[in-house]
């Protein structure tokens, strides 16, 4: 019984999309993580704790509920939060850093690194 049901979640494309809706919210929430807090007031936006508790409570309602991507205003709002994260507020960051989440650039020259 258990592999029938295994095996009807994965035809279903909702799952599908559930699945890569959790992945991505993860990703999101990882990457915010990772970012250096006075990152995010140089770049003017809001604190870092800020987003780790709205991406955090984003995935975590989506783990403790399901993510229904049809019917669920929690996820969708969810997705949303995540989007504004990772199309603004991330590539704000990423511009005053070097992208990895450090600021110096001690080993670049007038042409990138050497």
């Amino acid at each position: 019984m258990v592999g029938y049901i295994t095996y009807v979640n994965l035809l279903n494309p909702f799952w599908w999309l559930s699945m890569a809706v959790i992945l991505f919210k993860a990703f999101a929430l990882v990457d915010a993580a990772v970012r250096r807090e006075d990152a995010y007031r140089a770049a003017d936006k809001k604190s870092k704790t800020f987003w780790l508790v709205l991406l955090a409570a984003a995935l975590g309602l989506d783990l403790l509920f399901g993510a229904n991507i049809m019917g669920s205003f929690l996820t969708l709002a969810g997705l949303v939060a995540a989007i504004v994260y990772m199309v603004d507020v991330r590539p704000a960051i990423k511009a005053l850093t070097d992208g990895r989440g450090r600021g110096d650039r001690r080993n670049t020259g007038p042409y990138g690194p050497w």
